[in-house]
């Protein structure tokens, strides 16, 4: 392992006013997104829709640090023959991929799920490498619920997220470790950082039981905010000020840069969350975004599926991303986003 190598792929990831898009969305998942404009999923209009946002230069050249790619998409080719992967490097972003194989319920703990796909990841990730990632994503998912999480649950999956992030940095590939605590309950917003720091405090303790060096990882983790049926939403300052104290006591120094998931918020509160967090200034790592929805409804509704539309989609894209790269650096307004892009 070149651990300076992996430390100069996460600062670049990380790098001021840029981001992660996350294109990684699953077949079934991209489904119900085409579904919801009318638009057949399959493999050409996947393919059609993920090379607009690539091809898009404005965000990718100055907004996106680099892009999570799907298996299907990491090995597909453009319509002119060039290879997606080389749409995203010629923008000068870096490919990545999800190498997760989804969740399965976790046995003994109902209602809890454990990440699959470790088995056969060192060989993948040898593939994926030689395909031109050099990131990877792993997503756990924890729920809050009654009685919910259960230390096992906890436990499982942190011990997973820190042999996936060992074997990608044994094959030179930076590890994005993502634990999210999911927004879908009616909890309040303590209680979400409650369970986001246990998580995040075994998460570590497990990445430090494996040897994973911490200055070539990124962490994605989610914000500390009200579930999304809580009656009492918390204010963006109060999501703002909780996040940052909560990473202030579980994030190592040593980790280059944390990148946000948006996790069902809408695409305005997820920038507004991160410009705040940026605002208090005098933290020890790079806050960013690593989103999909927040990046991405926008444009697949502007799009539509047509060819004439392509502009429109890369037109909104553009906004989305530019108004991230403002949060990233503290400098977003909210009256910029009823200016349109230019």
């Amino acid at each position: 392992m070149n651990l300076s190598d992996l430390n100069k792929v996460a600062l670049a990831m990380v790098a001021p006013g840029k981001g992660l898009l996350a294109a990684d969305e699953s077949t079934g998942t991209i489904k119900k997104r085409f579904d919801a404009i009318k638009v057949e999923s399959t493999e050409d209009t996947r393919r059609d829709y993920r090379e607009m946002l690539f091809r898009s230069k404005e965000a990718m050249s100055k907004c996106i640090s680099g892009v999570i790619l799907y298996d299907e998409t990491i090995w597909q080719k453009a319509k002119d023959g060039t290879p997606l992967v080389k749409l995203i490097e010629q923008a000068g972003a870096i490919p990545g991929i999800k190498v997760d194989e989804g969740t399965q319920p976790l046995p003994n703990c109902p209602g809890e799920l454990v990440t699959a796909g470790l088995d056969k990841l060192a060989s993948r990730l040898a593939d994926y490498y030689k395909q031109g990632a050099r990131f990877a994503k792993w997503r756990a998912v924890i729920d809050i619920g009654k009685d919910i999480p259960s230390m096992t649950a906890i436990h499982v999956n942190a011990h997973a997220l820190a042999r996936y992030a060992a074997l990608c940095q044994e094959a030179q590939i930076v590890p994005i470790v993502e634990p999210e605590v999911l927004m879908d309950g009616d909890h309040d917003i303590d209680r979400c950082y409650e369970v986001t720091q246990r998580v995040l405090n075994k998460v570590f303790q497990e990445l430090r039981i494996q040897r994973v060096a911490l200055e070539g990882m990124i962490l994605k983790p989610n914000m500390a905010i009200s579930g999304k049926k809580c009656a009492k939403q918390a204010p963006v300052e109060e999501v703002a000020d909780k996040t940052v104290r909560m990473l202030r006591h579980c994030v190592p120094a040593a980790v280059p840069g944390i990148a946000f998931l948006s996790g069902g918020q809408s695409d305005e509160e997820a920038t507004a969350h991160l410009d705040a967090m940026n605002r208090i200034g005098g933290l020890p790592w790079k806050l960013t975004f690593s989103y999909g929805r927040a990046l991405q409804a926008a444009p697949q509704k502007a799009w539509s599926g047509k060819v004439e539309n392509v502009g429109a989609g890369q037109q909104a894209f553009s906004h989305r991303a530019q108004m991230n790269s403002l949060a990233a650096r503290g400098q977003w307004k909210a009256d910029l986003e009823t200016k349109k892009a230019a």
